[in-house]
């Protein structure tokens, strides 16, 4: 214990900024000299993921990713950072004299210069980094009703599915020229500027379409809204499979490709902002005290149930943005995108990060994310690996690993001292 300590002292000083400068050294090292140290590791090419797809396929090359994780990425970031502290503390300094909106704009600035940088490197890269955003989305906005809210939520890929669909249909009508729905109506060129619209106009729908599951099973008590909104997620699911002027069970295709990186990383940014903001308020505040005691918070003249349908379609609209985004990464969708293994995964991430945390939704849909597409070489064996672990989870942190736990700006720029 002793050792970690110090360890954990040596780097201490080290602010957000001297991490984001050592990792910005990591990724250019590996842009312009991954191949030459992969070559002399005997490696095939540069790894993605951290070498675990390789290792998984490959275990007689452990050795090799090791040796490239630690060349490329643990040593440059951990020595930079350090021997930059004095520097980085300085700028961390000038930055708190900065409006704090100000001052997170230019680490987010700064971080997503990092990502596209390292997602660069390989188009896998960027396929990768644009899923793992979504689902920062959708995990924030599940975590809203089954965490803030203290419900159970099953609704959530039907939501996600009538976003999609929503704003495909638009952009197919409005400017392609598709095979089903006949030339583009307006100009090609003007949709990237209305994509944004369009997005807003998918998650409207979404939240519109949750007043089905919010009507009625607020008006009860207990695991009914669990009951209801599964049944809400298979109603969407068969609807979908039922409308041919949408495809069919055979689903959309060829939508225009507006998602690009930048775009999914200013609205997952958005997305972190606004609910931030939204259980800090008066109304998250709110919520909080209606899932802790619906009785009580109701003598304190909080319109309850108002309270919970607010929550419910916030949520419910930013699961439909996350599924517009979706279908325009792919390209394709189809109803059995969104059934009960995408509900899975979205729970797993919300369960395994923590609940009522926003900073527990980020590193649950990283993790699971990041770990569900590192475990693809082993099919059907990754679905005993990760339910496992959030057995595991269960057990020992019920909550998830960060619950509960505000997301703290200020403290995240400036260098925390460990006695």
């Amino acid at each position: 214990m002793q050792p970690l300590r110090k360890l954990l002292n040596l780097f201490a000083p080290i602010p957000l900024s001297g991490w984001l400068l050592g990792a910005f050294a990591a990724v250019v090292l590996e842009y312009y000299l991954g191949d030459a140290i992969s070559y002399y590791l005997y490696l095939p090419k540069i790894p993605v993921l951290f070498g675990t797809l390789v290792v998984l396929k490959s275990p007689q090359l452990i050795p090799s990713i090791i040796g490239y994780d630690l060349l490329i990425y643990l040593l440059p970031t951990l020595l930079l950072a350090w021997l930059s502290a004095p520097l980085t503390n300085r700028v961390a300094a000038g930055l708190e004299k900065l409006p704090t909106w100000l001052a997170t704009l230019l680490h987010l600035a700064a971080f997503y210069g990092i990502l596209h940088l390292w997602a660069g490197i390989s188009d896998y890269r960027v396929l990768v980094v644009k899923l793992i955003l979504i689902s920062i989305i959708l995990t924030l906005s599940l975590n809203i009703i089954n965490g803030w809210q203290g419900e159970f939520s099953c609704s959530h890929p039907g939501f996600m599915a009538l976003g999609a669909y929503t704003s495909s249909f638009l952009t197919l009508r409005l400017f392609a020229n598709d095979k089903l729905f006949g030339p583009a109506v307006l100009d090609p060129a003007l949709g990237p500027w209305l994509f944004p619209l369009i997005l807003i106009v998918g998650g409207a729908a979404a939240a519109l379409g949750s007043l089905i599951v919010a009507i009625p099973s607020f008006r009860t008590r207990g695991d009914y809204l669990a009951v209801i909104s599964l049944a809400f997620m298979f109603m969407v699911k068969s609807a979908i499979e039922n409308m041919e002027f949408l495809g069919g069970p055979r689903g959309l295709s060829s939508q225009p490709d507006y998602s690009s990186l930048p775009v999914i990383f200013v609205w997952t940014s958005l997305c972190i902002w606004t609910v931030h903001n939204f259980t800090t308020s008066i109304r998250g505040k709110a919520l909080n005290a209606v899932r802790d005691n619906e009785a009580a918070a109701s003598s304190m003249t909080v319109n309850t149930r108002k309270t919970k349908m607010t929550a419910f379609m916030f949520g419910a609209f930013w699961a439909g943005v996350a599924g517009g985004l979706f279908a325009h990464v792919l390209r394709y969708i189809n109803p059995g995108s969104f059934g009960i293994q995408n509900l899975a995964e979205m729970l797993a991430m919300v369960y395994f990060g923590g609940l009522n945390s926003i900073a527990g939704s980020i590193l649950g849909a990283v993790s699971i994310s990041v770990l569900s597409e590192a475990l693809k070489p082993l099919e059907l064996f990754k679905w005993i690996i990760i339910p496992l672990m959030l057995i595991l989870i269960m057990i020992y942190r019920p909550h998830g690993l960060i619950a509960f736990t505000e997301l703290n700006v200020r403290r995240l720029m400036r260098a925390r001292q460990i006695k």
